[in-house]
């Protein structure tokens, strides 16, 4: 197997490094003919600084670095025209990418199946998610627990089809040509289980909405 260049870092332990480097392995061999190592790299640790802030936990960074390195390079390669499956990619954008983003990607992924893609960010991601959103979520069976807060980049901008945006205000990116909406919600941050289960069904509303725009068959049930 081809070795990747390795990058040093004196501020990571061994088992950080050794992560990295088995993620940058994977990587490569997902994006196999699509980009080099260097490129692969970059992505990864470039990644890995968006999420090594005050409170993280070490342990999970590479994780979450490699996650969303795959997704910042899949955006590049529809962005590149290296990969298109024809499927649409919503981006769902509020302030800490929480609550109201997290909980519509959590009805998009359910709804659209693989019959489309959803992302989601935030102009000032959080360190974890919003505790009551996710107990909301699992209400209706939707389990978004597993995801995580993140920043967005212009890549992953550029690719999506429809931009959904939620209460991030100047601070949301704006692409010339691309379909933008902006979803007035309430910013279910600080309230309880109660108040925002008004705003999850809202929201599980204007999801199956925009579905239906898209032409994208949702699935049966709730």
């Amino acid at each position: 197997m081809t070795q990747v260049t390795r990058y040093y870092r004196d501020d990571l332990s061994i088992d950080q490094q050794l992560a990295l480097r088995t993620a940058a392995n994977r990587l490569r061999e997902h994006f196999a003919g699509i980009y080099g190592p260097d490129t692969i790299e970059w992505f990864l640790h470039s990644s890995y600084d968006q999420f090594a802030t005050p409170g993280s936990v070490p342990n999970s960074l590479p994780l979450l670095a490699e996650r969303f390195a795959r997704q910042r390079l899949t955006a590049l390669a529809k962005v590149e025209s290296h990969h298109n499956d024809s499927r649409p990619v919503v981006l769902f954008l509020c302030v800490h990418n929480a609550g109201r983003s997290q909980m519509a990607l959590g009805f998009f992924e359910r709804l659209a199946g693989d019959r489309a893609v959803g992302w989601s960010g935030g102009s000032e991601p959080d360190i974890e998610l919003n505790d009551a959103a996710v107990a909301a979520m699992g209400e209706r069976g939707i389990d978004i627990s597993t995801e995580y807060p993140k920043p967005w980049t212009d890549e992953i901008v550029r690719a999506a089809d429809v931009v959904v945006t939620m209460g991030c205000g100047d601070a949301c990116p704006i692409f010339p040509g691309k379909r933008y909406e902006n979803w007035d919600l309430d910013d279910p941050a600080e309230l309880e289980l109660a108040e925002i289960r008004p705003i999850r069904d809202e929201i599980e509303h204007r999801v199956r909405r925009l579905l239906g725009e898209l032409a994208v068959p949702a699935a049966r049930g709730r």
